[in-house]
């Protein structure tokens, strides 16, 4: 079973305390399609403009990613440019150029109505129902936002948020969405919102996942080399909702452990740069840091 996932292909130019790069390939629809690949077949709906290097779609392609959905439109690409400081869970955004994603309007190709399980990626939220809308049964819905559409956009996203079974957020963005600074206050208005999990991303402080009669905690990978967070969060997204995909189990229990099969692939993405580590990284050793992370929660109970 594989995931459609609709999102952004972009060049990203960062700058943190460990490095600097100019016109990377990054994206949330990039990020996501990458790290889901290692768990499933995945079906990327985006755009790019006519400055994409063949080079990228290769990577893309070797991947075993469907680039039926991907659009090739005249102009540039959309680029996005960010500064980090030490604090590596904040991101000062210094330049958005929409470029040809400005007038993307994402519409499926022949098969891809078909998905079961639908990954609506950081866009606005009025695309990700026009995308919804065309897909005819879905099993599975989650999705991504933040604060520009949470300020710009609530009714629409408020819209959307009814057709979602997982919304996967961040920390900042959960308080803002409920109008709550607790986030366990937070969480239980966002899921009266629609989506029955909610799951926040939380950086190095890890992840916290509600549904209606439970709480989950994991913490973070411990890392010794961090050098650039930016995608971090769309890789976990691609790996949570990967391993949901490849085990077609959805309880809570398989959410848990999808979680921290999240937590491992964004720990492979902070350690470079752009995609470099997702590019090298090979399944034994996602397994390997998936067994630690076992043993890094593990625990008995006191006698």
């Amino acid at each position: 079973m594989g995931i459609l996932v609709v999102g952004s292909v972009a060049f990203d130019s960062v700058e943190t305390p460990f490095g600097k790069v100019e016109e990377v390939l990054g994206g949330s629809g990039t990020y996501f399609s990458t790290s889901s690949s290692f768990f499933t077949e995945v079906k990327l709906v985006a755009v790019v403009g006519d400055d994409f290097p063949s080079e990228h779609l290769e990577f893309l392609r070797a991947r075993k990613i469907d680039l039926s959905g991907l659009q090739t439109a005249p102009g540039r690409t959309f680029r996005w440019k960010g500064q980090y400081g030490f604090d590596l869970n904040e991101a000062h955004t210094l330049d958005t150029q929409l470029n040809v994603f400005a007038t993307f309007r994402p519409r499926l190709p022949a098969g891809f109505e078909e998905a079961e399980i639908v990954f609506l990626a950081n866009i606005d939220p009025e695309l990700q129902l026009e995308v919804l809308q065309q897909v005819r049964r879905p099993q599975l819905v989650a999705c991504d936002t933040m604060n520009f559409w949470i300020e710009g956009k609530r009714e629409a996203l408020l819209k959307t948020l009814r057709h979602v079974d997982i919304l996967l957020i961040n920390e900042g963005e959960a308080r803002q969405l409920a109008g709550e600074a607790n986030l366990v206050k937070a969480a239980r208005v966002i899921l009266g919102m629609g989506p029955k999990t909610l799951v926040i991303k939380r950086g190095e402080y890890g992840v916290l996942m509600f549904t209606a009669h439970a709480i989950f905690s994991a913490p973070a990978y411990p890392l010794e080399a961090v050098f650039d967070p930016t995608g971090a969060g769309d890789t976990f997204a691609g790996g949570f909702m990967g391993y949901l995909a490849a085990s077609r189990d959805y309880s809570e229990a398989a959410m848990r452990k999808a979680i921290v099969f999240g937590s491992v692939m964004a720990s492979f993405t902070v350690e470079d740069f752009s995609l470099r580590r997702l590019q090298s990284v090979v399944y034994s050793e996602i397994e390997d840091r998936y067994r630690k992370f076992q043993a890094l929660t593990e625990f008995a109970g006191l006698d």
